[in-house]
């Protein structure tokens, strides 16, 4: 379990408070506005330094306050050893990341705890821009494999200094080969990695349906961002003249992108409310099974409002899966009598009661009062 304790200070309408001890299953519960969805980003803001509701830090930030800051008792590497984790941001910009004693950069904390979010922006990865879908391969990829942030990082800048050189209106073709070479270069690797990475995946997306949506086939299909039948190189050579006048790339993995269909159609234009979180729910817990299933680590699992759109039996079967993995959950609800109830007897589930941004443990299902 990858965090024994947390204590969060200046987030949002959390001046100071204590999750202590944290359980496997910690379900938040409390009126909207009190700050359950709050104490998920916290959490957030640990693993990566900013929240999940947006970019802009400062939002995030108590009002009145000039940083943000989180601690916890961690073992993320799961080895029976707490050591603690802390996190500092402040609204000049600076970032303080350490763990047991030593300072971290982002690529390093991002690594140490990784995170999982299901709200209502997950329905994003069915409706909205390939760029939602790009940053769910990467993240699978960069976790998978040490190696993806170093080809995607040389991608990048090799991208930048070609739209650069675009924008100019004019080329050298001795300067453009040089930069395609190496654009090519990492592009095909990064796309190589995500088609393993995708192929990994397919069989826990299909376990993963089969429990929460059984009868519904959701087929995946992975666009490259390129007719990789011709090869990238000539692609570039063919786009070359559009985008020159463009000023930009046009083919290539960032433009790559992940398609859901139900039979022929988009499964975005073909599925209920409530169907669509189970699928994208279907997608996120996969993901956290093959992140277990290759590092032998868990992760953490933040799921804001999981009874909403769902009906029981929907919402059991969810539970049931989310019971039967290792991961570390935090689950937000109003009501908690549902999510109180349909656990096994001889799970780790800690109840906290969320009131006007203070928290109270309410110890296990059975303890509430």
């Amino acid at each position: 379990m990858p965090l024994k304790q947390l204590n969060i200070q200046h987030i949002r309408n959390l001046a100071s408070v204590s999750l202590n001890p944290l359980s496997r299953i910690n379900i938040l519960y409390g009126d909207n506005g009190s700050g359950k969805t709050s104490v998920l980003e916290a959490i957030h803001f640990l693993g990566l330094t900013r929240s999940f509701r947006g970019n802009q830090f400062r939002h995030l930030v108590q009002e009145g306050q000039a940083q943000a800051l989180v601690f916890a008792q961690a073992d993320p590497m799961g080895q029976g050893q707490c050591r603690p984790l802390g996190v500092e941001r402040s609204l000049e910009g600076d970032v303080r990341a350490r763990f047991a004693g030593q300072n971290l950069g982002a690529t390093e904390l991002a690594g140490l705890l990784p995170l999982q979010v299901i709200n209502s922006d997950t329905f994003d990865l069915l409706d909205g821009s390939p760029g939602v879908r790009r940053q769910f391969l990467d993240w699978g990829a960069f976790h998978a494999d040490p190696a993806f942030i170093q080809y995607w990082r040389g991608f990048r800048r090799a991208l930048k200094q070609r739209n650069s050189l675009l924008k100019c209106g004019k080329i050298d073709p001795r300067v453009r080969k040089v930069w395609d070479a190496e654009l090519i270069q990492y592009a095909e690797r990064m796309t190589e990695q995500r088609q393993a990475y995708l192929d990994c995946l397919l069989p826990e997306f299909e376990a993963a349906m089969s429990a929460l949506l059984q009868g519904l086939e959701v087929r995946l299909l992975f666009s490259p961002g390129w007719d990789q039948s011709k090869g990238l190189e000539t692609v570039l050579a063919e786009s070359f003249e559009r985008d020159l006048r463009q000023g930009f790339t046009s083919p290539g993995p960032q433009r790559a992108d992940l398609r859901f269909k139900v039979g022929s159609l988009n499964a975005a234009d073909r599925l209920s409310r409530g169907q669509k979180k189970l699928v994208v729910s279907a997608f996120r817990l996969a993901q956290g099974a093959l992140y277990h299933r290759l590092s032998n680590r868990a992760c953490i699992y933040l799921i804001d409002d999981l009874p909403s759109e769902l009906d029981e039996r929907h919402c059991r079967q969810f539970c049931e899966f989310l019971e039967a993995s290792a991961n570390q959950c935090f689950i937000t609800c109003v009501e908690p009598s549902l999510l109180s109830r349909i656990w096994q007897p001889e799970t780790d589930v800690a109840l906290f009661r969320v009131e006007s941004g203070t928290l109270t443990h309410k110890g296990a299902p059975g303890d509430q009062t």
